[in-house]
């Protein structure tokens, strides 16, 4: 096992980290920049490096700057969370480079699930079922409408380079696609660059659920679960529960198969995530996340297993910690995001945290980067917290989120608690009958 990590990130995953190492005896390492000298996650690291100003280009993004914080502080290897490098390829060849073990899979592999038009045509010769659409980038809006006319409207214009979200539009007819087409690409290069882009046939209705995989350098693959990320605004996810609802066993034994079918055809080392669009009992490969995933706790509140640690043990080279017959799912989780927002417009709301009271309880998780007197920038993500609740069945979960969201207290800046308390007291939701279109039909 390693003796020191450093961990690249910033926040609530950083603190989550930070308390996985020190719970297997190994000193944690954080970075802050200039607007996070106080931050929780410094405070609960063994060391702390300042990485450079609040500007992420310059901080949290600034590979060389952490590379040399890294080598300073003799660490065996990097963490990189979520966001920031965590998806970067030339970052892992460069912690390579220096003999400083990066936590998560190869470069290659990075490249080829990074791009999403490589990892579609991957995954069909693997065999897994993808929505139909392009196989290359579409070069032209003129070219984008001439696909779509033979591939049938509505379709969806995505970014090849894109995630959360960005760099992707429904279009159900040319002019709208076209218009889509100038804007996305533009979006593209502004935040991935690279302006590619792809079309795939619209679903009407569908559920997102995606299947969390562990694989190690012995050829060993397993699966722990199902969660399901349905609820979401500007397709990014906002309340996350496992284990998946209203699946039958085939589509649940189809789905996991075709997970660890996609990660063997990898050979993928350590934790990631292959995300499937799931409608009419059949599924579809969306996208794999080559990384931790924000909702994480939801699984390891059902399965008991510490994703972090499996990382950790992973990327040492220990084989995983146990079988696939091992893996037990027991109750229900429920995951709700805590952003500093506008309910209303879901823009970002950045101020001082005056108050910051979250119920506290055995079935109540709380992830958390912020505490009383924080200052939420606007530099950074506004994500506060994870809320994660936990019981027997989802009824009973349900009813511990409903209670422990009403008690919520946050003062000194806007977030979207009473959206998440509408959502979560909603007829639809209470019943299960959720899709990607949820907040979109109801908000």
């Amino acid at each position: 096992m390693f003796t020191k990590v450093l961990v690249a990130n910033r926040g609530e995953i950083a603190c989550r980290i930070i308390q996985s190492c020190q719970s297997l005896g190994v000193k944690a390492v954080a970075i802050y920049s200039e607007a996070d000298r106080d931050a929780r996650h410094t405070q609960l690291a063994d060391e702390a490096y300042e990485v450079g100003p609040a500007k992420v280009f310059e901080s949290y993004l600034n590979i060389d700057k952490i590379l040399a914080i890294a080598k300073e502080a003799r660490v065996n290897a990097i963490h990189p969370g979520y966001g920031f490098l965590s998806e970067n390829p030339d970052f892992v060849t460069r912690c390579h480079e220096e003999e400083i073990v990066f936590i998560g899979p190869a470069p290659e592999t990075m490249t080829l699930m990074g791009d999403k038009v490589s990892a579609r045509n991957h995954m069909k010769n693997a065999g897994v079922p993808v929505i139909p659409g392009s196989v290359e980038p579409i070069a032209s809006a003129d070219e984008a409408v001439s696909f779509a006319e033979k591939q049938g409207y509505p379709v969806m214009l995505k970014a090849a380079a894109g995630g959360g979200g960005i760099g992707m539009e429904k279009a159900g007819d040319d002019e709208k696609l076209k218009k889509a087409f100038q804007s996305n690409q533009r979006r593209a290069m502004n935040y991935f660059s690279s302006d590619s882009l792809y079309i795939e046939k619209a679903l009407e209705s569908p559920r997102h659920i995606e299947v969390q995989i562990i694989g190690d350098r012995h050829g060993n693959v397993i699966h722990l679960g199902e969660r399901d990320c349905s609820i979401q605004r500007r397709h990014q996810k906002v309340i996350e529960e496992a284990p998946a609802l209203d699946l039958s066993e085939d589509l649940l034994e189809r789905l996991r198969k075709a997970a660890i079918q996609a990660a063997k055809s990898l050979r993928y080392e350590n934790a990631g995530t292959l995300e499937f669009l799931v409608e009419d009992n059949e599924f579809y490969f969306l996208e794999m996340n080559t990384r931790l995933q924000v909702e994480h706790p939801v699984t390891e509140q059902i399965t008991g297993v510490d994703i972090v640690r499996e990382q950790l043990n992973v990327a040492a080279g220990e084989p995983l910690g146990m079988k696939q017959s091992e893996v037990q799912l027991q109750g229900h989780a429920i995951e709700t995001r805590i952003y500093a927002e506008d309910p209303n417009t879901f823009f970002p709301s950045p101020g001082t945290i005056d108050a910051f009271n979250i119920p506290e309880g055995a079935s109540i998780r709380l992830d958390t980067g912020v505490q009383n007197g924080t200052e939420v920038t606007p530099h950074y993500d506004p994500l506060l917290a994870k809320l994660i609740v936990s019981g027997n069945s989802r009824e009973d979960t349900l009813k511990k989120l409903q209670q422990t969201l009403e008690e919520c207290d946050i003062q000194g800046l806007k977030t979207n608690i009473p959206f998440l308390r509408e959502v979560a007291n909603h007829p639809d939701y209470v019943a299960g009958n959720v899709t990607i279109n949820f907040v979109n039909e109801h908000f």
